[in-house]
């Protein structure tokens, strides 16, 4: 195991801004108003925008009724299903809805569209099944400390699952929780495939999973680490290639540019740090991103930019060129943090060959999901 050794300052990295300013517009073009619970987790899946809050729902949203140029009162058009805890993550795939809980549960949901009746989520399964439970319970050596007098099988999260991710190819769901355990899932049987225990030294809060199937975790210890399937006497295991360190604070979110060749982390101390592959196994920090007076809590990237949400009320959108970044632009309008963000390119923005638009999606703390349009001239 190697671990990425840098000798640039923090101050030596923030010189490495772009002087150039592109021609931006931006404007709220909806603010959907909550109720008495925070936003807690954003997706786009075909026709909708899922939401998920602290008051234990998951709503369905058709994004096409998010462009009106008004204040909406409440969430009109949606079907709202009801867990147990908090949903603190929500990825999607084709007619698959994975959920990540406070209550330490995954949760499985199918989309049912039918254009004659509303749009509704069917439970599929609660993760760890019940089949999976019960194998496992029978036999001492699936069994795990969890604490100094509690034991626990392996397949159970034993603390709020924080994130998920899911490989390219749907078959494969990744989830990471504060009992500093990063645990795979088979997408379509939903069984546990493997179980990385003290992955971290403290929660984990972010996973990103790259094409190749390489994984990053974030975690509350400041550290990113990055982990890859290989063989072992025990079959095909995930294990350590590198950890990065550069934060100085818990890192609360990640996210890979488009591309892959960058990835980008958001921190308690204030900071984005873009980082790039220096070889096969190690990643070199190569720019850091102020502008943010609090904690960045979330990160979502669109085309060439990346959009960064924060515990200061604002969500700053940046565009590097090789290794240097600038901020087009700084969104205002939240009355809380900003928890949680995703985006699209708006191809029905745009009327015109001179300018692209994106939609990016907010949710904070202050109860509202705000719908945001970015142009920016070519």
């Amino acid at each position: 195991m190697s671990h990425l050794q840098t000798s640039e300052s923090h101050d030596d990295l923030q010189g490495q801004y772009c002087n150039y300013h592109l021609p931006i517009t931006h404007h709220c073009v909806s603010t959907i108003k909550g109720d008495n619970s925070y936003i807690s987790s954003l997706a786009l899946g075909g026709k909708f925008l899922y939401t998920g809050s602290s008051n234990k729902e998951i709503r369905m949203t058709k994004r096409d009724t998010l462009r009106a140029e008004f204040d909406q009162e409440k969430l009109s058009d949606c079907t709202i299903v009801t867990g147990n805890g908090a949903v603190k993550s929500l990825v999607v795939f084709a007619d698959k809805i994975f959920s990540a809980h406070q209550d330490h549960k995954i949760r499985v949901w199918r989309v049912d569209e039918n254009e004659m009746q509303q749009p509704k989520l069917t439970l599929l399964a609660t993760l760890p099944t019940f089949s999976d439970r019960t194998l496992n319970v029978l036999l001492p050596k699936n069994h795990v400390h969890v604490s100094r007098h509690k034991r626990s099988t392996w397949v159970h999260h034993n603390d709020t699952v924080s994130a998920l991710a899911m490989s390219r190819d749907g078959l494969v769901v990744y989830s990471v929780s504060w009992d500093r355990t990063l645990k795979i899932w088979n997408a379509n049987n939903f069984k546990c495939l493997e179980s990385v225990c003290n992955a971290h030294d403290d929660a984990i809060n972010a996973v990103v999973v790259s094409s190749n199937g390489d994984v990053y975790t974030g975690s509350t210890d400041k550290t990113i680490k990055i982990w890859r399937k290989s063989e072992s006497p025990e079959g095909e295991k995930h294990s350590l290639i590198t950890t990065l360190k550069k934060h100085k604070s818990g890192i609360n979110a990640l996210a890979f540019s488009t591309n892959e060749n960058v990835l980008y982390s958001g921190a308690s101390d204030r900071l984005i740090i873009a980082w790039e592959k220096s070889d096969e196994d190690d990643m070199a920090a190569v720019a850091v991103l102020k502008g943010h007076v609090k904690s960045i809590l979330c990160l979502t990237v669109v085309s060439d930019l990346l959009c960064s949400g924060s515990a200061d009320e604002t969500i700053r959108i940046w565009k590097g060129v090789e290794k240097c970044y600038c901020c087009l632009a700084v969104l205002e309008g939240h009355s809380g943090p900003v928890k949680c963000l995703t985006s699209e390119t708006d191809h029905a923005g745009c009327s015109c060959d001179t300018s692209t638009s994106y939609l990016i999606y907010s949710g904070g703390l202050d109860y509202d999901i705000k719908v945001w349009q970015i142009c920016i001239a070519l």
